[in-house]
């Protein structure tokens, strides 16, 4: 397993928001975590809201805790509305 650096952190943050730029989506905040769930790196736009980090970061931790991408998530919570409101 590779080791995810600040380094690198800090390069997918940046792209993940050079990727809203390119389409033209609000101001994003972007957070990543190690596969543990610890924060590594945090990059929020200007005018980006005042939950945004907190948002990213629950989503993100939630990504890694059950093993799939956000917009998989998504999906699944429109498919089984009961167990993600447990």
């Amino acid at each position: 397993m590779s080791v995810l650096t600040l380094k690198i952190a800090v390069n997918l943050a940046g792209q993940a928001l050079a990727a809203g730029r390119e389409i033209s989506a609000a101001p994003l905040t972007v957070a990543v975590l190690d596969s543990g769930g610890h924060l590594v790196a945090l990059q929020r736009e200007d005018g980006a809201s005042l939950l945004r980090p907190q948002i990213a970061i629950g989503k993100a931790w939630g990504a890694i805790a059950l093993g799939k991408g956000s917009r998989l998530l998504a999906q699944d919570a429109q498919q089984r509305p009961a167990f993600f409101a447990a």
